[in-house]
């Protein structure tokens, strides 16, 4: 999921564990990292991390390329084999991520916060359907939140809080 590899194409381990039950607890972990500072232990910033999860998620009002739909065959055995996994919080490493969805090296931490939180209060306020996703398809709104919550805490662990000083 994009930023697990260190430079030197080893695994990172020893991550944090994060959870989060809705996106706002999300953006309150972002809003957290920008007051304390943090270490940045994969290859993302947190003006990074913030871009791509919102990149990800705003295409569930949006829509997705259509060119993704090329993954729709195999959503029945993503849905049955994959989902439950990372409903869990279960992410795979290594998986590398897709172009579109990678984000510029010359961001700000605090204008993508700002956009990674109004990315969240759009996709809490929005009240139709969700475009369907591309590696799931159609997805009700409480199975998308814990798919999004679960990618955030998936790549928010590879930054580690500062202490208070």
């Amino acid at each position: 999921m994009g930023e697990e590899i260190e430079e030197t194409g080893a695994m990172i381990e020893d991550l944090r564990e994060l959870k989060f039950e809705r996106l706002e607890d999300a953006v309150a972990e972002v809003e957290s990292l920008l007051r304390t500072g943090y270490t940045q232990r994969g290859k993302w910033n947190l003006a990074q991390i913030c871009r791509h999860l919102s990149l990800v998620q705003d295409p569930a009002l949006d829509g997705y390329p259509k060119w993704m739909l090329i993954y729709a065959p195999l959503w029945p055995v993503m849905r049955r084999l994959f989902l439950p996994r990372l409903l869990k919080g279960d992410s795979p490493q290594g998986i590398p991520t897709t172009p579109i969805f990678v984000p510029a090296a010359d961001l700000a931490d605090a204008v993508e916060a700002e956009h990674f939180a109004q990315s969240v209060t759009r996709f809490k306020a929005h009240e139709g359907p969700y475009h369907w996703h591309p590696g799931f398809g159609r997805l009700d709104r409480e199975t998308l939140e814990t798919v999004y919550t679960t990618h955030a805490a998936h790549h928010l662990r590879f930054l580690e809080p500062q202490a208070d000083g």
